[in-house]
């Protein structure tokens, strides 16, 4: 009983992946067919980054400018540097761009969704 006792007084923060967010490292991007565009995972509370995620889900679209059926192909690429994930993508010509992101975070139940909006620039 006392156990009980004890452990309804211990509270533990526990997070969620709305404690998480993707990030673009660069809001502009130069076009081309091997344009690589770079995010990093952020842990809001901490403002840490957070390595390791696993990337389920990844698109590329022109949403921003009103075509969200033209889509790109993407490609996850290795790390450099712990949390940063980067995209190799073919961004034919200059305009809004969305990328779409599903991921989950080590530790972490449930899925983080991310949708972030970058410029291709000539």
């Amino acid at each position: 009983m006392i156990g009980l006792a004890l452990g309804g007084t211990i509270s533990t923060a526990l997070a969620g992946t709305e404690d998480y967010e993707f990030q673009l490292v660069q809001s502009a991007v130069k076009k081309g067919d091997a344009a690589i565009v770079a995010v990093r995972l952020v842990d809001k509370r901490s403002g840490k980054l957070v390595p390791d995620a696993v990337i389920f889900a990844q698109r590329v679209d022109m949403a921003p400018d009103g075509m969200e059926m033209m889509t790109s192909p993407i490609e996850s690429l290795p790390s450099t540097e712990p949390g940063i994930y980067r995209f190799k993508t073919s961004l034919m010509m200059p305009g809004g761009y969305r990328l779409s992101l599903g991921a989950k975070v080590q530790g972490e139940t449930g899925s983080l969704e991310n949708k972030l909006e970058f410029k291709a620039t000539p």
